[in-house]
């Protein structure tokens, strides 16, 4: 197991990386006075790993209930936010009470964003279960929900109090969703290390073999990245808008589509591209 820290004085945060990791042991660890968990996921993922976590959840004296959102971009809109919210009221959720998000970007950012506006912000834990998740969107407390006029255009900044990326469920990834991975992870090469970036043009083949050694690197020096980009600039005044490198032109072609049509990764890699060719265009790179 490898752990990151996101460096942020006071809201500091781990970022757990490995195989088998002791979720239960994890979350306890960062909401140590915590007795009630709201795991938020899909009618996708829930499936598959609901049932592990809730186990190692209340072996470690959480209460557990369970919010299971429909899959897909298309989804998230304020109709499936407000079901997190409803949730937390019915079952009547104090401030001393969390959020846990198992699942991918879409999950992440919207039981983020849920738990951002509860009670005026309650904590939360992400369990990311895509590579794409892994790599960039459940770091950085950056939550959100969809507009039909704009794609993340309503959130609020919200770091979580721990990141737990469990390598073995990429298993149950199709090639789509690592290439989704894979276009924010191409990107971090680009904007931050040309180091890394030529280790991708030999090894992110690799990727699509479920390489564990590869995946564990590119996973972690994503995360490393982003945790230094955020520790200096967490609210997005300067430098952490290179973060954003194809992501202008990326949802664009998103919300034009339908949310849903071309997935986020798939958006931002054309979106490099358009960027590259435009920059180019007016002789700004060679």
């Amino acid at each position: 197991m490898r752990i990151i820290t996101v460096g942020l004085k006071e809201r500091s945060y781990p970022i757990y990386i490995g195989n088998e990791l002791n979720y239960g042991d994890i979350v306890r660890k960062a909401l140590p006075k915590t007795r009630d968990l709201l795991v938020v996921s899909n009618d996708t993922v829930a499936p598959l790993y609901m049932g592990q976590l809730k186990s190692s959840l209340e072996q470690h004296d959480f209460k557990v209930r369970e919010c299971i959102l429909k899959d897909g971009e298309c989804y998230k809109t304020v109709d499936s936010w407000m079901q997190i919210e409803t949730a937390l009221l019915q079952d009547g959720y104090g401030r001393d009470s969390a959020v846990v998000a198992l699942g991918g970007g879409v999950v992440g950012d919207m039981a983020g964003f849920a738990a951002a506006c509860y009670q005026r912000g309650i904590p939360f834990v992400q369990i990311p279960t895509t590579l794409l998740a892994m790599v960039d969107s459940s770091v950085g407390g950056k939550t959100a929900i969809n507009h039909p006029l704009g794609k993340n255009m309503i959130g609020a900044f919200h770091q979580p109090k721990a990141v737990a990326a469990e390598l073995s469920v990429l298993k149950s990834l199709p090639a789509r969703e690592l290439s989704c991975g894979l276009g924010e992870i191409i990107k971090t090469g680009i904007i931050y290390d040309q180091d890394f970036f030529l280790y991708l043009e030999e090894h992110a083949h690799k990727v699509y073999e479920l390489d564990f050694d590869v995946i564990s690197h590119i996973v972690q020096r994503c995360c490393e990245i982003k945790a230094e980009v955020v520790s200096k600039d967490e609210q997005e005044h300067g430098l952490r808008a290179i973060l954003n490198f194809g992501h202008t032109f990326g949802h664009a072609v998103e919300a034009f589509l339908g949310f849903g049509t071309w997935l986020h990764g798939e958006g931002v890699g054309l979106g490099m591209v358009i960027a590259a060719a435009l920059s180019k265009k007016r002789g700004l790179i060679s």
